[in-house]
């Protein structure tokens, strides 16, 4: 047995095998184990992990690929998680009290910024706000929770977009036309993509009424170092209040806030 193989076998208590075991289910659920293991597959390891010949390694490898389980690079060839599986894994997270993990971190960001402060999830290419805790200001943001909203008109969608491989995001927006929410949303993949790559190296990502008019927030995902995308939180003010100093200040913040939440989920 190989070493991926045994780290996938080790990854939960031994479970009774079922009377009518369907081979093709197996390996496919084998392969996608694989990944809690490893970030990078080739086809040679899936082969030989299952003990298949290559063409079936490559038929396995292409229905997880057409059902966004698994992704391939076009130059090196090698397979990587796809977004299906890495929105599966955030939405166990969620589940497994994410807005209660994130609590404390929330709590400490509004308190620091004193404006509304959100955690929130990608799916697709919209991101679903999951927790908020509103400024106790007059003149504040009020909350989003449970509301979607497209990810390139959010700081928030925008920061976790950026923290997704390039193919990633080629997948979630194959149309070169984004749906526009104000007038200052962006409204082509193009100009995503410039963003994202600003986004990259600032190390968060900024909104000035792109998702609703008067106002502005900063974004940042919620990840471990060279890990998935767990989630992202935002700092939201009246664009009136949110002057490029208080900006610059709740960025520190809201960077650290990423960091901690990031710990936390361990």
């Amino acid at each position: 047995m190989s070493a991926m193989q045994t780290s996938a076998a080790e990854a939960g208590p031994a479970r009774p095998a079922p009377q009518y075991p369907i081979e093709s289910v197996d390996r496919a659920l084998r392969l996608l184990r694989m990944f809690s293991a490893t970030r990078e597959l080739r086809l040679s390891d899936a082969r030989d992990a299952l003990g298949v010949g290559q063409s079936t390694a490559h038929r396995l490898m292409a229905m997880l690929v057409h059902h966004g389980f698994v992704d391939q690079d076009p130059v090196s060839r090698v397979y990587r998680a796809g977004p299906a599986l890495v929105e599966i894994g955030l939405s166990v997270v969620n589940q497994m009290d994410l807005r209660a993990v994130a609590r404390p971190v929330l709590q400490w960001l509004s308190e620091t910024t004193g404006e509304t402060v959100h955690l929130g999830s990608l799916e697709g290419g919209q991101v679903r706000f999951l927790d908020v805790i509103e400024s106790d200001r007059a003149l504040r943001v009020s909350g989003r929770v449970g509301r979607t909203l497209p990810a390139h008109a959010t700081s928030l969608g925008k920061a976790m977009l950026a923290h997704l491989p390039d193919d990633q995001i080629a997948q979630r927006y194959p149309d070169d036309v984004l749906g526009q929410v104000t007038t200052k949303t962006m409204t082509s993949r193009s100009a995503l993509l410039a963003e994202i790559e600003r986004i990259r190296r600032r190390g968060y990502a900024l909104n000035a009424g792109e998702s609703e008019d008067g106002v502005s927030s900063i974004g940042c995902a919620v990840a471990r170092p060279d890990g998935p995308l767990l989630g992202g939180l935002s700092v939201a003010a009246p664009t009136a209040r949110m002057t490029k100093a208080q900006r610059d200040e709740h960025a520190v913040a809201l960077v650290e806030g990423c960091r901690r939440l990031a710990e936390k989920l361990g």
